[in-house]
Parts: structure tokens; C-alpha cells; sequence
């Protein structure tokens, strides 16, 4: 639940800029950098951080603050999770978002 203050954006689609009012939202509040955590590193983490690098936002992905599951890569063989996780991360650092820990994150705001 958010805590009290905090808004949330409900979303249809696996990138929380398509369908919302989030791009909107950021822009008017003039915020450039975005701190992302979430659930499935592969499917809506990776879209959104996708969506958030390709609109000029400079994204920090916490690399400890997400997850995902194991599953089939194209082949059939099974990938474990921790696997497809890291696979995702490697696919967005350094083009889409710098791929980071929670610690680092806390550690810039703290300094501000």
C-alpha cells in the first residue's frame, strides 16, 4: 500500500508509461531521474525501464529490488530465475538505465 502522500498509478500493460498518466505526471513535476524496483525483471521492470531510457529519463534499476521466475529460454531448456534475472539486467545497463543496488539508490537520496 502506499503510504500516506505517495501516488500510485494502476496500469494495464507491462510498461507503466503506456495507458497512464506517468510520463505526465514526471514531466510537470520536472523530474529527469527515475529509481526503478519491481516485479518481473523480464516483463514489466524491463518495459518500463525500456520506455522510461528510450523518453530521455536517466534511470537507475535496482538490481536487488526486483525479481523474476524461472522459464524456457527459446530452445526449451529451462532457465533458472537468477538466470533470466541477470540476463535482463545485462540486456538494459549501460543503453536503457545504469543497473544499481538499492544501498546506491538510498545513498543519493540521502545526499541531497
Amino acid at each position: 500500500m502506499p503510504l500516506p502522500g505517495e501516488t500510485a498509478i494502476p496500469k494495464n500493460t507491462h510498461s507503466a508509461f503506456i495507458g497512464t498518466d506517468f510520463e505526465r505526471r514526471l514531466r510537470a513535476a520536472k523530474q529527469t531521474t527515475l529509481a526503478v524496483a519491481g516485479v518481473i525483471t523480464n516483463n514489466s521492470v524491463e518495459a518500463t525501464v525500456r520506455m522510461a531510457g528510450n523518453l530521455g529519463f536517466e534511470v537507475y534499476l535496482a538490481e536487488d529490488a526486483c525479481f523474476t521466475f524461472g522459464r524456457r529460454d527459446w530452445a526449451g531448456a529451462f532457465r533458472a530465475a537468477d538466470e533470466v534475472h541477470l540476463m535482463s539486467l545485462a540486456n538494459l545497463d549501460g543503453e536503457y538505465c545504469s543497473v544499481v543496488r538499492t544501498e546506491e539508490v538510498l545513498r543519493a537520496l540521502e545526499a541531497r
